[in-house]
């Protein structure tokens, strides 16, 4: 790490309080030593914002501000953890009791929501939150639900029944369609697995180094 880095992060605040030289160099202990692992501990769990929030508070005296912080992320990693584990069962119920196949042309906006059992005006705001992305019909203008578009709304259709925010489903979709469509599904939801149990486990590598710099703290 630069020596300008360490600058920086002293300036943020992510260090305690230095001491200067009567030539004005500043001067580090193992406790600015220990502020630095725990902030570059939280950072691979928390984020790059949330870690300087966390040491900033800490350093001001603020501790219980920094617990409020740590404890947000925990929460909000829950919450994931509970959404794929959801999206994996509702996948799973989609896998298992597949729709029939689209024979002939796409469907039209109310053969689709005859299909799925909701109303035309659903799909048309799925639309607009980013969620369908119907093709149109040249000669009428009239939206043409294909095969891709179809599985998309059934997926849909499962994660609103699970409680799930439009701008949820909608990111979920996105992601799924970069991962390569259904037969990624596996891979897809593994991976997110994959970046779950790492950020677990980043989190408690990083809660071990903070524990050890308040344990400092409290030194005399």
């Amino acid at each position: 790490m630069s020596p300008q880095a360490i600058r920086n992060y002293d300036d943020a605040g992510i260090l305690p309080p230095t001491e200067r030289t009567e030539s004005g160099y500043r001067r580090y202990t193992p406790l600015h030593a220990q502020a630095l692992r725990a902030f570059l501990a939280l950072r691979r769990g928390h984020g790059h914002q949330q870690a300087m929030e966390i040491m900033r508070a800490t350093n001001l005296g603020e501790v219980d501000s920094a617990y409020r912080l740590i404890d947000a992320t925990h929460i909000a990693l829950r919450t994931e953890r509970d959404t794929r584990t959801q999206v994996a069962a509702a996948l799973s119920t989609l896998s298992t009791t597949p729709p029939p196949p689209i024979r002939g042309r796409p469907l039209t906006v109310g053969e689709l929501a005859h299909r799925i059992g909701v109303h035309p005006a659903t799909l048309r705001t799925w639309e607009t939150e980013g969620i369908l992305h119907p093709d149109r019909n040249r000669a009428t203008g009239y939206r043409e639900y294909g095969p891709t578009c179809v599985r998309d709304a059934e997926i849909a259709r499962q994660l609103r029944r699970g409680g799930y925010p439009l701008p949820q489903v909608a990111q979920f979709l996105n992601a799924l369609r970069e991962a390569g469509g259904a037969e990624a599904l596996t891979d897809f939801l593994n991976s997110w697995q994959h970046r779950l149990t790492t950020r677990s486990r980043d989190l408690l590598t990083g809660a071990a180094q903070f524990d050890a710099y308040l344990t400092m703290l409290d030194q005399p």
